[in-house]
């Protein structure tokens, strides 16, 4: 099938057409276009005359219904193929029509499966491509969510706070040493044994690495005083060393011949622009996932992300379960040599931003507006006091990407509406997640940022990985430096009145402002058990299974 001949049939009906019409429409050559429709002539869609000349009308006309005979050789695919060649057909550009049929027929091929060898598989739309695999590479939720699927971490930490067992069974603490005991014979994806020089190596790489050695900065070492035993030593303090070590950057893994290898309930078994399908790790020294295998499979973006069972209705089979997408806040970037190192002017556009916030929804259908706090369950109190215009010499860079694209345009128009020149900068999600320099040369975007589990520690983290937005800002303002110092010294149960007193902070330097929180709903098939929302809000699959018919 040739995605630019049912572009053609949508856009150009039978009779008169210029050539260049169709060259700009295709966004071809005239050369390339012109074998296009010599090709399509002898396979008999169309017949075209051209006409004499170059600019004079040419004509076109159809012999077959193409939209027609692609919908029914899609649909006999969706049959007959496997799910993951199936995506790329979706995206060409159907009629709306043709494209519900399509997408309802496509839904059949997802959800809970049993092979004929009894195997136990869950098919998940794709919308995005995995953009990484790497612990300390995952800088974005998506790939984040796989990579706590794929990899263990020494220790857990819940929601509340409260760390437990993992690759590490037990553990001492002093104010200057964590001790940690390894549990024995736990097995790699290759069958290799977890050591104590495996921990070791991946320990010394985090704390090493350029946007994560500030958090591990306290760490002054890290020996191995036997052979399942490790002391990580901070002479000067570290009250929240053990909560560290259960975030997903300090997921343990083996490198060997260019693959990296985990210890996680699935492995990876495959991973392309098509589909990635993770495996049960029939090893895995936890209790191992009674799902065989889940594949997930690339689909267009306006696709259906329910978790279903094949062998239940869509709309009947599903409930709905809410899981947080985190929260927006606008950053103001004070570093940039600009008018918006100026308080005066950071101050204003708070005050308007403050001003038109309760307008988000309108924009943003999964957003309510944030007046409150970052943190969830929280209360600043801050009331923004009404400020005057200051005088602009040169419009503000507004950096755009495509995740937040309404919410920028929105707040592109509100600040026009009062009086603040403004021009947007668009950015590629990957140079915005791995927070490039050219974020730097932006005066204030909007940022989305979703919390791994535990709040006090997310928020931390938020603040000063090398990821982070803020990180920079915050070496800049005195007081915000000075608080970020205490985390080190502050026992970790008192945390959330440091990290609210940050917030203020940023607050009133106007360095960052609450917009809104986001929460998404996720349907699940009725047949799906034990749904559990972990990391980043997304579904922890070792923990599934599906009722068997009987």
């Amino acid at each position: 099938m040739d995605r630019h001949l049912l572009t053609v049939w949508r856009s150009v009906s039978s009779g008169s057409i210029r050539l260049d019409e169709l060259t700009e429409l295709l966004g071809l050559s005239r050369k390339q276009t012109a074998r296009y429709l010599q090709k399509w002539t002898k396979e008999g869609w169309l017949i075209f005359t051209s006409g004499l000349g170059r600019g004079k009308a040419s004509k076109i006309q159809w012999q077959k219904n193409v939209e027609e005979v692609y919908e029914d050789l899609v649909m006999k695919m969706i049959d007959e193929e496997p799910v993951e060649t199936i995506g790329k057909y979706l995206l060409y550009e159907w009629s709306s029509d043709s494209k519900m049929r399509l997408m309802n027929k496509f839904h059949s091929k997802f959800g809970y499966n049993q092979s004929t060898n009894h195997m136990d598989k869950l098919i998940i739309p794709r919308r995005y491509t995995f953009l990484t695999m790497h612990p300390l590479e995952a800088a974005e939720v998506h790939s984040a969510s796989l990579v706590a699927n794929l990899f263990n971490r020494l220790v857990a930490i819940d929601e509340k706070g409260m760390v437990s067992p993992e690759l590490a069974h037990s553990w001492d603490v002093t104010p200057s040493k964590l001790r940690l005991y390894l549990r024995k014979d736990i097995k790699f994806h290759d069958a290799s044994i977890l050591t104590a020089e495996d921990v070791k190596f991946c320990l010394e790489k985090l704390m090493c690495h350029k946007h994560f050695r500030d958090l591990w900065e306290p760490i002054q070492r890290i020996e191995i005083v036997a052979p399942l035993v490790i002391d990580i030593e901070f002479p000067n303090g570290c009250s929240y060393c053990l909560q560290l070590l259960g975030t997903l950057t300090a997921s343990i893994y083996k490198e060997t011949k260019g693959q990296l290898l985990g210890t996680g309930a699935f492995y990876l078994e495959e991973s392309n622009d098509l589909k990635t399908t993770i495996c049960a790790f029939k090893d895995y020294f936890l209790e191992r996932p009674l799902l065989d295998a889940v594949e997930f499979v690339q689909v267009p973006k306006d696709f259906d992300t329910a978790y279903r069972s094949a062998t239940k209705d869509p709309v009947d089979g599903t409930f709905q379960v809410e899981s947080s997408s985190g929260f927006g806040v606008v950053i103001m970037n004070a570093f940039r040599d600009s008018q918006i190192q100026c308080k005066e002017v950071r101050d204003y556009l708070h005050y308007v931003i403050a001003k038109h916030r309760h307008e988000i929804p309108l924009v943003h259908s999964r957003a309510w507006a944030n007046d409150k706090s970052c943190l969830i369950g929280h209360d600043q109190q801050y009331k923004v006091p009404v400020m005057q215009r200051p005088h602009f010499s040169e419009p503000l860079i507004l950096k755009g990407v495509n995740y937040t694209e309404k919410t920028t345009m929105w707040l592109k128009e509100v600040f026009e509406k009062e009086g603040v020149p403004v021009e947007v900068t668009w950015l590629p999600f990957a140079e915005t997640v791995q927070n490039s320099p050219r974020n730097q040369e932006a005066d204030l975007f909007i940022h989305g940022e979703v919390f791994e589990l535990n709040q006090d520690l997310s928020f931390y983290y938020f603040l000063k990985n090398g990821y982070s937005p803020l990180a920079k800002m915050i070496e800049a303002d005195e007081t915000a430096s000075m608080y970020l110092k205490e985390y080190v010294h502050t026992p970790f149960e008192k945390w959330t009145t440091l990290n609210l007193r940050m917030e203020r902070a940023l607050l009133e330097a106007s360095l960052m402002i609450p917009l809104y929180y986001e929460k998404r709903q996720i349907p699940f098939s009725t047949d799906l058990m034990n749904v559990n929302i972990k990391h980043f809000g997304y579904v922890d699959f070792s923990k599934l299974w599906v009722i068997p018919e009987l």
